[in-house]
């Protein structure tokens, strides 16, 4: 059965901005430096903490400068089958 799903893919993205965001300022690191830290440009950073765009490559690089790559390492690790028929093509 499928969830139900409350988020549009852009809140759901914008929510983990402001996630980082929290970090980020939680640790006193501006933007500017998180850039510096990451490897990633300011205009970068700067837009995704305001609209929560960003690639892959870079929300990766981001989360290792703040020391937050076992997060990401982590995701999709434990997904729970959906149903049986997914246990069963797994091990196919």
């Amino acid at each position: 059965m499928e969830g139900l799903l409350w988020e549009t893919a852009e809140e759901m993205n914008l929510n983990l901005a402001r996630r980082v965001r929290r970090i980020r300022k939680r640790r006193k690191i501006s933007q500017e430096r998180l850039s510096e830290m990451s490897g990633v440009s300011y205009g970068s950073v700067k837009r995704f903490e305001s609209t929560g765009n960003i690639s892959l490559l870079s929300l990766t690089k981001i989360a290792i400068a703040l020391d937050l790559a076992e997060e990401i390492r982590n995701m999709f690790t434990e997904v729970p089958y959906l149903s049986i028929e997914e246990v069963i093509n797994e091990s196919q």
